[in-house]
């Protein structure tokens, strides 16, 4: 199974990078992305559905990624939600877990560990 996700980052290039990379190592497909907050939030109200998960920087364009992760606390026991940034002080990963983040990556030094959890998204049915 291929994991569908959504992707919330507000640098293009970043962006265009992980959608290869989550593509290509990860086997997951970004079916949408946003750069703020309310994109973000306003795209998760309206499908339900249509994600098994969602990776969402902290510093977005306009608001922030913790308020990307509180919209996602009413998703289905399938669906996660992980926080992918470069500020990954425990702090952050506490509030991030607070608020319902599954899990969270460091962007710069983790990316080994996202694919892992990809992974485990896929196989989880199994």
């Amino acid at each position: 199974m291929t994991v569908k996700a959504y992707l919330v980052e507000d640098s293009a290039l970043i962006r265009d990078n992980l959608v290869g990379f989550l593509h290509d190592v990860a086997d997951a497909d970004v079916v949408a992305c946003a750069s703020t907050e309310e994109e973000a939030v306003h795209w998760l109200d309206t499908h339900h559905d249509d994600w098994d998960l969602t990776i969402v920087d902290l510093f977005l364009e306009r608001g922030n990624g913790l308020g990307v992760v509180r919209a996602c606390r009413n998703r289905r026991a399938r669906q996660k939600v992980v926080v992918l940034s470069n500020y990954a002080t425990p702090d952050m990963r506490r509030r991030s877990a607070q608020l319902g983040a599954d899990a969270f990556f460091d962007k710069s030094a983790e990316l080994d560990q996202l694919v892992a959890y990809c992974d485990s998204l896929r196989h989880a049915g199994d």
